[in-house]
């Protein structure tokens, strides 16, 4: 199960007219949708044309496989496999549901109510920690399906490196998480210390960010993907200036992990060839999305993860949908919980974990 990496990352209008459409978007990737499939039909397929009667025979003794993933840039790599899902085309049976928050997911994980899950990559080390018995692992980690898709936004023209923000103001969300520590080691990594050398103000929302940005030539943010496409797309005056997933990599030497596939580990030991079906179904479906985004931003909108196909095809090639497993995975992944657990030992269930990964 030593797949290689499906994609690498290649590498204004009025401040209310960017709230509002960012609002929009905002409302399409955190809006609860738990079932399932794009209905519409596909112009290409993720799934094995050449399947046999033999291969259909063994459906009927191979478990339906649960799946529940996240509105945003994981689902959008598993579009294909829930379309050929929806019209009888997967390898094999399939239960996919997609979810509002991660919130909504932990308990379907913990309770067994699920098989698989697509989730934040620091949340994978709190369940295992959190599931952890005497008799080992109750949840670890497959495969990664998402890397950094943070970007530094400028209404103007000055900043091209991190190190040009000393002595400015940048706005940013995600205070106390992920985010925040992700930034902070990556100013250090400039030279620059948060607080001194560079202020960072917090914001609660991205949508809040995005509009200050907008609204105010001059300012500085800090924005994931899509958002940072949706309101380059409604502010012309906005810029990337710096996408910090290439900081990290120059920095840290493998790719900034953000998302990744869980499994419950006795679901892994008794179904090996389902869990191995549905990696191999995932990378096809991540390579799909990647390679044809006009097809693919057609199923992401019809799933509801964003509001239109123009926005959907425009944010695919920068939202970071990759599928990674094996030994770029773990190294990976690692560099990623070391750094959050330097900053907030709780951000990862309090350390970073020994049993993390399932074996192949």
């Amino acid at each position: 199960m030593d797949r290689r990496r499906a994609h690498d990352r290649p590498g204004a209008p009025a401040a209310l007219a960017t709230a509002l459409a960012l609002t929009a978007l905002l409302a399409a990737c955190a809006t609860t949708a738990p079932a399932t499939s794009p209905a519409a039909p596909a112009a290409a397929s993720s799934a094995d044309p050449a399947r046999s009667a033999d291969d259909d025979a063994a459906r009927v003794d191979a478990p339906t496989v649960r799946v529940a993933s996240l509105k945003g840039p994981t689902t959008m790599g598993l579009v294909g496999l829930m379309d050929d899902d929806a019209h009888g085309r997967a390898a094999q049976d399939y239960e996919l549901t997609m979810h509002g928050t991660p919130d909504e997911v932990v308990p379907l994980v913990v309770q067994g109510a699920v098989d698989v899950a697509l989730v934040p990559a620091n949340l994978a080390s709190v369940l295992h920690h959190r599931t952890l018995t005497d008799d080992g692992p109750q949840v670890q980690v497959a495969a990664v399906t998402t890397l950094g898709t943070f970007e530094v936004v400028e209404h103007g023209g000055t900043v091209d490196d991190l190190a040009d923000l000393a002595g400015r103001t940048v706005y940013s969300s995600g205070k106390g998480a992920s985010p925040e520590y992700v930034l902070d080691h990556l100013l250090r990594g400039a030279g620059l210390e948060p607080g001194v050398d560079v202020t960072v103000e917090y914001r609660s929302e991205h949508t809040e960010v995005a509009a200050l940005v907008a609204s105010r030539p001059g300012a500085i943010g800090v924005l994931p993907q899509p958002f940072a496409t949706a309101a380059i797309a409604q502010s012309p005056a906005l810029r990337t200036a710096v996408r910090l997933a290439d900081v990290w990599e120059a920095v840290e030497g493998t790719p900034m992990v953000t998302g990744v596939v869980v499994v419950r580990t006795a679901f892994a030991h008794e179904h090996p060839d389902a869990l191995s079906t549905f990696l191999a179904d995932l990378q096809a479906s991540t390579a799909l999305t990647n390679a044809d985004p006009a097809t693919a931003a057609v199923l992401v909108a019809d799933a509801g993860i964003l509001g239109s196909v123009a926005v959907a095809e425009a944010a695919i090639p920068v939202s970071g949908i990759t599928y990674l497993d094996g030994a770029e995975m773990r190294s990976a992944l690692d560099a990623y919980l070391r750094v959050l657990a330097a900053a907030d030992p709780a951000s990862v269930g309090g350390s970073v974990p020994d049993e993390l990964y399932v074996d192949p």
